[in-house]
């Protein structure tokens, strides 16, 4: 049976829960230090439902399970239906609740909220080409009301959004990895900029609020990420090519192979925005991803290793595509929290491949 043939309502299995818990415990062993401030306390995570508000789920309960935190997780989200019938490990738990309500007409936090990571929003360019005004107004009224819910939280310790590395605009072929201090910015002119634009904004926003309403904030900047609960049918290059490899298929890249970029495990990803949410200061800007870049050709030949029969690599599929680069400098993460990646990209295709089998 090919993947195309399960059915997207699948509840995650005893064997890929079992991964996911391991990968948890493996990123936060000698350092649930770095994340003591969230004992017995509340957050609430907007797009709570989606991939990282899922990885946030499966560290806070871990936290719980095996170090007796006693955080509460509140998952935000406009339907929580599927969530609930394929993750009924999570849902089914009495220290995750839901709050169902679309951000963009939320009006109030439950009373007891410390702690807020705001991400409802979805990263598929496929729907921003398509609906770049609901992208923006949805990004731009979302983060509005979620900050004005805020501010009449009684004990709110920070507030801290997820932004995008698409804030930068392109990156230069040969600047190796972009920092927070790069000023660069997505051209205003192009439709295909509605995400980052609206993204941009919403980091605006987060700044006004902190300045006229004294509401403790940061800006997180995401870059590319690949594991477990990551849908393998997005338009992304990695996704795109475990896809064809596990439905035994060539792998396509649409250019000549020399795009780069690089690739962050989510558990790495939740541990840093957690770390970044209890520890940074308010007002800090910080980058989210891996600073090892691979070329999609070299990429392509290191996931058809893990095949056998190797899948054929098949170079410029479409002659449209243009080279582009979206590595992170994180040295301010590193420097200032002393956050690490600690899953390579090799383990990270392993366990990915592993988690879609099981």
């Amino acid at each position: 049976m090919s993947l195309q043939q399960f059915p997207s309502n699948k509840v995650v299995s005893d064997a890929a829960r079992a991964i996911v818990r391991e990968d948890c415990r493996d990123v936060v062993k000698n350092r649930t230090e770095q994340l003591a401030a969230l004992k017995n306390q509340t957050i609430v995570i907007t797009g709570g439902t989606g991939f990282i508000g899922t990885w946030l789920a499966e560290l806070v309960t871990c936290l719980n399970d095996d170090y007796r935190f006693g955080t509460k997780a509140v998952l935000v989200a406009r339907s929580t239906d599927q969530f609930r019938t394929t993750k009924p490990h999570l849902a089914n738990r009495g220290d995750v609740t839901f709050l169902k309500a679309d951000v963009r007409h939320l009006l109030d936090m439950p009373k007891e909220t410390n702690w807020v990571v705001h991400a409802a929003s979805s990263p598929d360019n496929r729907f921003h080409a398509s609906n770049p005004i609901e992208t923006m107004m949805g990004i731009a009224d979302g983060t509005a009301a979620v900050l004005r819910a805020v501010d009449r939280c009684s004990d709110l310790r920070m507030f801290l959004n997820i932004s995008s590395g698409l804030i930068y605009g392109d990156q230069p072929l040969n600047l190796e990895r972009v920092s927070e201090k790069y000023s660069g910015s997505p051209l205003c002119h192009a439709p295909t900029s509605a995400y980052a634009e609206a993204k941009r904004y919403g980091e605006a926003l987060a700044v006004a609020a902190r300045s006229q309403a004294r509401i403790p904030a940061i800006n997180v900047r995401p870059f590319a990420f690949i594991g477990p609960y990551q849908s393998l049918d997005t338009p992304w290059a990695i996704n795109n090519f475990l896809w064809d490899s596990l439905n035994g298929n060539p792998i396509k890249v649409l250019g000549d192979g020399q795009t780069v970029r690089s690739y962050m495990y989510p558990s790495d990803a939740a541990f840093w925005i957690l770390s970044m949410l209890t520890n940074a200061k308010t007002g800090s800007v910080y980058n989210i991803g891996s600073p090892e870049a691979i070329t999609l050709e070299k990429l392509a030949q290191l996931v058809a290793s893990y095949f056998s029969p190797k899948p054929e690599i098949v170079l410029r599929v479409s002659s449209v595509a243009q080279q582009t680069r979206f590595v992170p400098d994180v040295t301010s993460a590193l420097e200032q929290l002393g956050l690490k990646t600690t899953v390579s990209l090799e383990k990270s295709l392993t366990r990915t491949i592993e988690w879609h089998r099981k």
